[in-house]
């Protein structure tokens, strides 16, 4: 079993949950074809539409007809701003009466909406069934509880507070890029150099991206217990400590690309990729994007903690429920128990560049990259993401979303932003 030392959550948020599934979305594809297999048919809503994620949505597919040949997978997968789109689409379904067999959902705080609008069943007797209590570490199952029932099954668990970086771009600016940074202090030198260079310091893309970047720069700047009492209310958003957090990612900011909030994740990470840009912060699905773009480490890209969150694993991951009016709740059973199986996660999490939630699946084959995020996993301090759901309700996260946006494109000052953020998660 696990062992990780885990950070715990404020009440609202631990009633919630720590896991999430959070990641991010990718441009829209046509394809509507699960393989195979025929039946009756099991819509799985997702916003893994394209790219790596779709790739390791397909991987799970084919467990899925392996395991059900007799049901047909329907991709019901909507692209759109790390699942914005989707669950706009998906509570306007709800509502509606319109439910799918199972979706995609954050499984954190955001959970909890589901939960009160008795829109998403109690999952509790899966569990039982498949065997998952003595799979996934049992802090996890704890952090999976509310008033002792469990609502979703989690698929992988993602790491949000990562730096991937061009080493060519960082030797052409004159950097080691064996280099390693203490802090947001010592890695503004190295962004210097290479916007010097002529090449893009820091790529980053549209708001949620930011929303995530913040996230990553307040725990750098406050420390894990400070930053998780941003969500428990012993870190006072109006102090100081946090004014200089913000003014470090201020400065953070102007090392960035100007074309930022007409691109999504993808984009950004393609300019380490192509050599445009010389850091970039995201959640490590980013891994598979260079998996995909057949690219190695240390050769081609390297990767490391947010400077200042050595030690500090920023934690996520993808889940799924059963909704309330499933029109094929077997199915829909069927498509849990592929996602929490061994060879589920271990097909799912190879391909996406996650790691997976069981601690008995198969990750001999797994990148260099993987291996370290599950060797971090089981030591390193756990936190929980805010961009990704599990931190703070959607309304929070929208009302972050939307402060955040406003300082970036100018329209505020940082002590607006500041006051904004304050009244965003103390209503």
């Amino acid at each position: 079993m696990r062992s990780k030392k885990w950070i715990a959550l404020g009440a609202g948020a631990a009633a919630t949950a720590l896991v999430l599934a959070g990641c991010s979305s990718t441009p829209s594809d046509e394809s509507n074809d699960g393989g195979g297999s025929s039946g009756p048919e099991v819509e799985v809503f997702t916003w893994w539409a394209a790219g790596s994620e779709k790739a390791g949505l397909d991987a799970l597919v084919s467990v899925f007809n392996e395991q059900n040949p007799d049901l047909e997978f329907v991709n019901g997968a909507v692209a759109g701003g790390a699942g914005s789109a989707a669950k706009d689409l998906l509570q306007s379904r709800l509502q509606a009466g319109d439910a799918p067999d199972t979706f995609q959902a954050h499984a954190g705080a955001e959970l909890q909406d589901y939960i009160d609008a008795a829109q998403i069943q109690d999952v509790s007797d899966l569990y039982d069934e498949f065997g998952l209590t003595d799979a996934f570490p049992a802090d996890l199952i704890d952090r999976l509880t509310v008033d002792g029932m469990i609502y979703s099954v989690p698929s992988n668990i993602h790491r949000a507070n990562v730096v991937w970086a061009n080493p060519t771009v960082l030797a052409d600016a004159g950097l080691d890029p064996e280099a390693e940074y203490a802090d947001i202090d010592e890695w503004i030198v190295a962004l210097d150099a290479v916007q010097d260079s002529g090449k893009t310091a820091l790529s980053i893309a549209t708001t949620w991206t930011q929303v995530n970047f913040l996230e990553t720069v307040l725990l750098s700047s406050l420390g894990a217990e400070a930053y998780n009492g941003l969500w428990d209310g012993s870190t006072d958003w109006e102090g100081p400590e946090v004014t200089a957090a913000l003014e470090d990612f201020e400065t953070l900011m102007t090392y960035t690309n100007t074309d930022r909030d007409g691109l999504d994740w993808p984009d950004a990470t393609q300019q380490i990729i192509d050599g445009q840009a010389g850091f970039n912060v995201m959640g490590d699905w980013a891994e598979a994007a260079f998996a995909e773009a057949g690219l190695t480490s240390p050769t081609d890209y390297i990767y490391f903690p947010v400077p200042g969150t050595e030690g500090v694993f920023d934690f996520l991951a993808d889940s799924f429920t059963l909704p309330v009016g499933a029109p094929n709740e077997d199915g829909a059973k069927a498509w849990l128990e592929t996602v929490s199986s061994a060879d589920g996660q271990a097909a799912f999490n190879k391909a996406k560049g996650s790691i997976p939630a069981r601690t008995d699946a198969d990750t001999s084959d797994f990148s260099p990259y993987q291996q370290s995020a599950i060797e971090a996993f089981e030591t390193d301090v756990i936190v929980s993401s805010l961009a990704h759901g599990a931190a703070a309700p959607v309304a929070t996260l929208n009302k972050v979303a939307d402060a955040t946006s406003k300082f970036t494109t100018g329209a505020s000052d940082l002590a607006t932003f500041q006051s904004e953020l304050a009244a965003a998660v103390n209503g």
